[in-house]
């Protein structure tokens, strides 16, 4: 299943159905006068959050969503029927944007939880309502009135309990497929995690979901690469893995990096920002304990955040990790 985290759909609620114009015509009833009835109110736009979906992508392929029409009314002062509801699935974590993406409309992170975001037009009223002592046979009647109809945005922000974050190639990839089931690719050259990739961690205790994201790079949270729509998905989790590639041969190559991630998170949201924070130095295997230890003193001149050496190469800190997550998580 493809992967799709942001679509801009448009929706109108059900126009409500026209009263009607009928006069009762009966054998042997004289003077039956006006019967026309009401109009049915138009169907409501009804979006609800469910947990077996995890991707956007139905809205790729239909973008119009129209609730029904109310029926119109009809004689022997029968109102219309009411146009049915239209019921909009859509995954837990999905935010409903204004047009201009300047607002945000609802915000979904319960299970099964509904919204009506749109109402139906009101039924309009037959010629019986208009009955009265001066006017004993109207011919007056009101139509429907119109569903409401707007565009949105639907945005998706993934429900993880952790998320990794970092520059490309750091070895996030490698490392969720170390830690759970999932098959995301790897390869030696950047970008290779176009989408976001979720992997299942489990344990005795609980079960827990990752979330890789991404590669970050500088301007990221400004719309710079992939970046600025994928630090969305790191909003909802709870813990986040810093994954910083410690190879290489400069000490303040490993700084510049760190640092780099850390504004960009900052720049996108404070809230972001402030959530707990693992620093893990992947490709632990390719220097010497000396250096491990050296990079490790120098990286904690700027973070209080726990530091982590590790390598999924040669299975060095990974048992470690597990434990961590763990207890962070519980």
């Amino acid at each position: 299943m493809k992967f799709l985290d942001e679509a801009k759909i448009f929706l109108k609620a059900g126009d409500g159905g026209s009263g009607c114009v009928s006069f009762r015509r009966e054998k042997y009833i004289e003077f039956g006068g006006p019967d026309g009835g009401d109009g049915g109110s138009g169907g409501d736009i009804i979006f609800m959050a469910v947990s077996n979906l995890n991707t956007l992508i139905d809205f790729r392929y239909k973008q119009h969503f129209k609730a029904e029409r109310g029926h119109n009314g009809s004689g022997k002062n029968k109102t219309g029927a009411d146009g049915k509801n239209l019921l909009i699935k859509v995954p837990v974590g999905t935010v409903i944007i204004s047009e201009d993406k300047k607002s945000i409309i609802k915000d979904f992170t319960v299970e099964e939880e509904s919204f009506v975001f749109l109402k139906g037009g009101v039924g309009g009223r037959g010629n019986l309502k208009f009955k009265s002592s001066t006017n004993q046979a109207p011919k007056k009647f009101d139509p429907g009135k119109k569903g409401e109809e707007f565009w949105v945005w639907l945005r998706l922000k993934l429900i993880a309990d952790i998320g990794f974050v970092g520059l490309p190639n750091a070895g996030k990839s490698t490392l969720l497929k170390k830690l759970t089931n999932a098959k995301p690719k790897i390869a030696e050259y950047p970008f290779t995690t176009l989408k976001p990739q979720l992997g299942l961690f489990r344990s005795d205790s609980k079960d827990i979901i990752l979330a890789d994201l991404p590669g970050l790079i500088k301007g990221a949270s400004s719309g710079v690469g992939l970046g600025l729509k994928f630090l969305a998905h790191a909003e909802r989790c709870k813990l986040i893995l810093h994954v910083c590639d410690i190879s290489s041969i400069q000490p303040k190559h490993l700084i510049n990096n760190y640092k780099t991630i850390r504004q960009e998170l900052e720049s996108y949201s404070k809230q972001t920002c402030e959530k707990k924070e693992i620093i893990l130095l992947s490709k632990s295997d390719l220097i010497s304990d000396s250096d491990i230890k050296e990079r490790i003193k120098l990286l904690k001149k700027y973070t209080q955040s726990k530091i982590m050496p590790l390598s999924c190469y040669s299975n060095f800190g990974i048992e470690e990790l597990k434990s961590v997550l763990i207890k962070s998580i519980l």
